[in-house]
């Protein structure tokens, strides 16, 4: 196992003690595997794994005006969420680009939103820029561990150190109990497909409940998942990954996100801008493509047709559940429905591709 430097979660000594081999992800050292990638991407398929997601952030908005902010900050209708449900959402720049996606959960008495990792400290800085005066903003994420159960097998295992009634936890909804007697917010969102839960709880009991979770799981065969069977597991789901399919250059509405901004819930930063955006019409769409012959895209690759150039891949791997290439792609709206016929140039040769309906995987067990 060979370290690389990064700010070190709590978990951090369960991946060293597991073999992961470790990586500099965004600041953070972090697993990009244990075993092998395939493995760890079909044993979340068939029965269940566990991801360490201690890197993401968790940012609190408190006070009487936190709804009010929450709707002028991101592009869902989040005065739609009652107490203990979760929606997936985004923040926009003025010019529609995107800030980041990110889910926000509605507490007792305040919100949650949870960002991706990359963007922790430049989503918490444009919050702040953007405050009211009357809304607290702050920064959980260095108090808070976080850790998912990913899987068919997912609800089995946390029966097994839990008495809440976890068909309670529907999907995109949150209870607080004790996992192992340990206090934390249980949720029901997911990033594979699959049924699972996201355990956030207090770094001190961290390996507490890594070592409760591994004895729960033996007998589905449970292992710890790194970050590379992650992102090939989100890619079969067309789950977008900021940074590659979505980032400022780009907007909800071309990326596939127009299904949850809601230009008619009230004002909301960049939301003039999508509405002359929708008006205009679109140039180009991400889409999903599968490889037609045994070839593998990867971002930054020409999507061509008739090899021309009209597109480029965001996304791109070998997909363990389908054995085929798969990737996305922002291309000409003109090239963007299903069944067209692409080419992807992959070291000097265009290889074959189709647009498909996303996402790629439909067999997953997610309720």
């Amino acid at each position: 196992m060979a370290g690389e430097p990064g700010q070190k979660t709590p978990f951090y000594e369960m991946h060293v003690r597991h073999g992961a081999r470790m990586v500099n992800f965004v600041g953070f050292a972090m697993p990009i595997q244990y075993t092998s990638i395939v493995n760890e991407h079909l044993r979340v398929r068939s029965t269940v794994g566990m991801f360490d997601l201690s890197h993401m952030g968790e940012i609190e908005i408190r006070g009487a005006q936190a709804l009010v902010f929450v709707q002028k900050m991101t592009i869902n209708d989040a005065s739609l969420l009652q107490i203990g449900q979760i929606q997936y959402s985004a923040m926009c720049y003025p010019d529609g680009g995107i800030v980041d996606d990110l889910l926000v959960y509605r507490c007792e008495d305040s919100y949650m939103l949870v960002v991706n990792a990359a963007n922790i400290d430049k989503d918490f800085q444009w919050l702040l820029d953007n405050g009211d005066g009357q809304t607290d903003v702050l920064n959980r994420s260095d108090a808070c561990a976080l850790l998912a159960i990913q899987g068919p097998r997912a609800e089995d295992v946390l029966a097994k150190l839990t008495d809440l009634d976890l068909e309670e936890i529907v999907f995109y909804s949150f209870a607080r109990g004790r996992v192992s007697g340990c206090p934390m917010l249980i949720s029901r969102t997911g990033y594979t497909g699959e049924d699972g839960f996201e355990l956030y709880l207090d770094p001190q009991h961290a390996h507490q409940i890594w070592d409760c979770v591994l004895e729960a799981g033996q007998e589905f065969e449970l292992q710890p998942v790194g970050l590379a069977a992650r992102d090939s597991l989100r890619l079969e789901m067309k789950y977008a990954l900021y940074g590659q399919d979505i980032d400022r250059t780009t907007n909800p509405l071309e990326s596939g996100l127009g299904w949850i901004t809601k230009l008619n819930k009230g004002d909301f930063i960049g939301r003039q801008a999508l509405l002359d955006l929708k008006e205009r019409g679109l140039s180009r769409r991400l889409v999903c493509f599968e490889m037609q012959q045994r070839a593998i895209p990867r971002p930054h690759y020409d999507l061509c047709v008739g090899g021309q150039k009209k597109g480029q891949v965001t996304s791109g791997t070998f997909s363990p559940s389908l054995n085929k290439g798969i990737g996305t792609g922002y291309i000409s709206v003109k090239y963007a429905g299903v069944g067209t016929e692409l080419e992807v140039l992959i070291r000097g040769g265009l290889e074959p591709a189709r647009v498909v309906k996303p996402p790629f995987y439909k067999e997953g067990s997610r309720k």
